[in-house]
């Protein structure tokens, strides 16, 4: 693997990692643990569910508006793995 390739991938998962940071310290663990007022979904469940709508958005925006959907889903993607270890573990 070049440096650069390297350094690329860093540059973006970092970035994934601050901005699923900032929004955990900004809404809470709302992703890994809601609240569960209306739902009464699993955690797996509910985060399909978001990945699904960001999916629709992704398929109905330009492409020049799709950057932050784009996070969102790979954030989403993180949490979900996330989640899946935790109910593997016998922790979710």
């Amino acid at each position: 693997m070049s440096e650069d390739f390297r350094t690329e991938l860093l540059a973006v998962t970092t970035g994934i990692v601050d901005m699923l940071v900032e929004k955990n310290r900004k809404y809470g663990n709302s992703a890994l643990s809601p609240i569960r007022v209306f739902s009464r979904a699993d955690t797996l469940e509910q985060l399909r569910v978001r990945m699904d709508d960001k999916l629709s958005r992704l398929r109905t925006l330009p492409p020049d508006e799709d950057e932050d959907v784009i996070q969102d889903l790979l954030g989403y993607l993180v949490l979900y793995e996330v989640a899946r270890k935790r109910v593997a573990e016998g922790r979710g």
